[in-house]
């Protein structure tokens, strides 16, 4: 599902919205968790999963290309955690 298929989903379910005012509260929600992302902060959605920031320490990778041997730094990358629920219907337990 793309940014647009989840506006036109929504925009379906609440259609005395306009799409403009759809995508606009979408973008707001959006912008909010990549700023707590930003801060190092969690974000949790009950029942969906949560979103953090893991650090990863540095190492030697490999250029795929050539092969050779490249220092990779210390970086900051974003982590998801499924949620139970979530989970559960994915794998389509308990006649879900």
């Amino acid at each position: 599902m793309t940014k647009s298929d989840l506006i036109n989903k929504v925009q379906e379910k609440f259609k005395i919205y306009s799409h403009k005012d759809i995508a606009y509260a979408v973008n707001i929600i959006f912008t909010a968790m990549t700023e707590a992302m930003k801060k190092g902060e969690r974000t949790e959605i009950r029942g969906f999963g949560n979103f953090t920031i893991r650090e990863r320490k540095p190492r030697l990778g490999r250029n795929p290309k050539s092969g050779s041997q490249v220092k990779l730094g210390e970086r900051k990358t974003p982590f998801f955690k499924t949620g139970k629920e979530l989970r559960i219907k994915v794998n389509n337990k308990n006649g879900l």
